[in-house]
């Protein structure tokens, strides 16, 4: 282990090393033929250096969250049906693996680059398309990011920050879930674990190549989930530009080679696929010109920060105020809605953060251990202020993508105060940062009173008791000082513990999920979250969903447009929603089974143009009852694409369901001009569209083009074409003209 021995007077006292009972030592020397040592034996016993209980004890966290995230696995079957249907697509087709493409035939891609699919998609095509094979890489993803977080933590601190680092990481509730879930912010959250303990490597020894390690990271983070991958980059390259320990030219070249290495690795397939001709690719899902370098710097790119997003159903708050993804401002991330996802440790975290810059701020230019702060914590600063102030689309369980500084953050902080415990100052803080962990687990845990109401009392009073204890830590023997660092641990991790068990032992569907129990989280759509429900915020807008704990009575949009009413909070008995009454709408919506979204219901299947029973179809796609299926799997050989739908979750239902493609008519939303109403009337004429499938999307009546493609293809639909209803479903055979 790497040890700064400059202090602030030179006299050469370790910043990090033994307890301060005993005298700093050396790292013991490798056992002679230790190289020899058989490959097994050599990773079972780690580094010479650290006690013989550290690896395996790694192992054991390792294999404790494989089990955990594996736990129920299958409950949420095919979880976020959107991006399952991708892979699905991607598992037969390599050109729609290459693009993401949404179905076979290739007609249009999810709203991401394609990289997160991949491990997926390879899975299920190994192993077949079941939730298993779907969502295990995903669990992967979730035990390699507790690694990396150890390996980092570890390096520059001792096994037990290491440890404490990983633990708080696997038992964060929103990374429970998103480990667990098909979306792209699994491979993000490893990726960027990865580049944090890379850049940290190169403040260590000086190479480039961990640098270029960085910037690979980075760019193929880009593929995952866009311009996102790019929140850490400022800290990133001011950290090494500052701390490296090279001469300033050579860093400079550095990271120019590290930001060529970016560009290769993010930029290969961008070229390609912008390069690529139009007429023999899908269309660019999420964009508005079929174009990925507008989906990155539109939809998903500066619109997300300023609300102004071309195409989405939301946006639109300010700084402070209230949009349809929730409020903003600084303390977004410990609000009733974000607060319970992430926020478990975060107050303790910030004092650990400070206090290990304080501790270190006298130590050379080039100090890891400072460093080592700056990269996680720097990281973990500036992603909570984008988050806490993006106007835009914004869900709670793009929080994970905290998870990973938090934790080293804690495990550093913890660790360096626990060395430095004989001082008094460092004593007191560790005892500060417990109080605040504990007091805010209590407020956490205090929001929904009636899941398991003891809790908070025991995080509460042990985390009182526990900072007492390390008060005087520096003054009692290394044994009562351990008991109360242990009781202090157990107290601020039981709050986050008991989110997460309630998680994993939760089926997650649809494409807004949340962590821990019902009433946990309260964002919805609607500006307003009162006992009623509050109403949409513009001409068919979301209504606002119920307060947890009693019924929901209905939100409303306004009258004037497609409102999408809102409904009951999860877990609780909502009414129903109620589809827009404008043109032929939909059947009402039902909530399923008291977990409907919050301010929405399930989709109906029927009617048309009009729009739907809720925003649940939008979000959570529709039920495929088996005739449906059997319909659609008649003669579907002979079709490109068995079925066309508005919206791509109504379309991926049908997709998972029969196996064959599905056309997302205009994208997510229904609002992408794809395809045209003559590039539809062509398919049809071609005979590669068996069925048009009623209801879905939004038909081009909300953000969408002005051209309203999808509510011009509804309508000469129904007015050409044979009508077909199946049980509840409406369908239009496009071989059968109407009479």
């Amino acid at each position: 282990m790497t040890i700064d021995q400059q202090s602030s007077s030179g006299s050469g006292t370790a910043v990090w090393g033994p307890p301060p009972t005993a005298p700093p030592q050396a790292p013991e020397a490798p056992e002679a033929g230790a190289s020899k040592q058989p490959y097994l034996r050599r990773l079972w016993r780690g580094r010479p250096e650290d006690p013989r209980w550290a690896r395996p004890a790694l192992f054991g966290l390792l294999a404790a969250t494989f089990v955990l995230y594996l736990y129920n696995l299958s409950a949420s079957g095919y979880a976020n049906s959107f991006y399952s249907a991708a892979v699905q697509a991607g598992s037969t087709s390599w050109k729609a693996f290459f693009f993401g493409s949404l179905d076979a035939g290739n007609a249009i891609t999810v709203d991401k680059p394609s990289a997160f699919l991949w491990p997926m998609e390879l899975s299920v095509r190994i192993f077949g398309l079941n939730s298993w094979a779907i969502l295990t890489p995903e669990v992967l993803m979730g035990v390699g990011t507790v690694a990396v977080v150890y390996a980092a933590v570890r390096r520059r601190f001792s096994p037990v920050s290491g440890l404490i680092a990983g633990a708080v990481l696997a038992l964060t509730p929103v990374a429970a879930l998103m480990f667990r879930f098909n979306n792209p912010d699994a491979m993000l959250a490893l990726l960027m674990a990865l580049a944090c303990y890379f850049v940290v490597r190169a403040v260590e020894d000086g190479r480039t190549r961990w640098l270029v390690w960085a910037g690979v990271a980075i760019g193929f983070a880009f593929l995952a989930k866009t311009l996102q991958a790019f929140l850490i980059l400022p800290p990133l390259a001011i950290v090494y530009a500052v701390c490296g320990p090279v001469k300033l030219r050579k860093r400079l070249g550095q990271l120019a080679a590290a930001t060529l290495a970016l560009v290769v690795a993010g930029g290969w397939w961008v070229a390609i696929v912008e390069l690529w001709p139009a007429s023999s690719r899908p269309y660019i899902g999420g964009s508005q010109n079929n174009s990925f370098l507008e989906l990155t710097f539109g939809y998903n790119g500066l619109g997300r920060i300023n609300g102004d997003e071309t195409g989405s159903v939301g946006g639109g708050g300010g700084a402070g105020g209230s949009g349809r993804w929730g409020a903003t401002g600084w303390d977004r991330m410990f609000n009733s809605e974000i607060g319970s996802q992430i926020s478990w440790l975060l107050p303790a975290a910030l004092i650990l953060l400070v206090a290990g810059l304080v501790a270190t701020r006298k130590l050379k230019r080039t100090s890891v251990t400072r460093a080592s702060f700056l990269v996680w914590g720097g990281s973990l600063l500036i992603t909570m202020v984008v988050f806490s102030y993006m106007a835009g689309i914004f869900h709670q369980y793009y929080t994970v993508a905290l998870a990973p500084y938090l934790a080293a953050v804690t495990g550093m902080g913890a660790g360096l105060l626990w060395e430095k415990r004989r001082e008094l100052w460092a004593s007191i803080t560790l005892a500060a940062a417990v109080v605040a962990a504990a007091a805010w687990g209590y407020v956490l845990l205090n929001r929904t009173s009636s899941y398991l109401p003891w809790l908070k009392w025991l995080v509460l009073i042990g985390g009182l008791a526990a900072a007492l204890g390390l008060v005087f830590a520096g003054r009692i023997s290394r044994q009562p000082a351990l008991g109360a660092a242990a009781v202090g641990l157990v107290a601020v991790l039981a709050g986050p513990t008991a989110y997460t068990l309630s998680t994993v032992d939760s089926a997650h569907t649809g494409s807004i999920p949340t962590a821990g129990p019902a009433g946990a989280s309260m964002m919805g759509f609607g500006g307003g979250r009162g006992p009623g429900g509050g109403n949409g915020g513009m001409q068919g807008g979301f209504g606002g969903g119920g307060m947890p704990g009693r019924q929901s009575q209905q939100g409303q949009g306004q009258q004037n447009g497609n409102g999408f009413p809102g409904g009951g909070m999860p877990g609780q008995n909502q009414q129903q929603g109620n589809g827009s009454t404008q043109g032929n709408g939909s059947t009402q919506g039902q909530g399923q089974n008291g977990n409907g979204f919050p301010g929405a219901g399930r989709m109906g299947e029927g009617g048309m143009g009009g729009g739907m029973g809720g925003a649940g179809g939008l979000l959570n796609g529709a039920n495929v009852s088996s005739a449906a299926k059997t319909l659609l799997e008649k003669d579907a050989s002979k079709y490109t694409w068995v079925a066309a739908s508005i919206g791509s979750q109504n379309a991926a239902s049908y997709q998972l369901a029969t196996g064959d493609p599905v056309m997302a008519i205009g994208g997510f939303n229904g609002t992408d001009p794809s395809p045209t109403l003559a590039q539809f009337k062509k398919y049809v004429a071609e005979g590669k569209i068996h069925y048009f499938i009623a209801g879905g999307g939004m038909g081009g009546g909300m953000g969408g083009s002005s051209n309203g493609t999808s509510s011009q293809i509804s309508s000469w639909v129904q007015s050409t074409f044979k009508k077909v209803t199946v049980g509840s479903a409406t369908f239009y055979d496009l071989t059968q003209k109407s009479s």
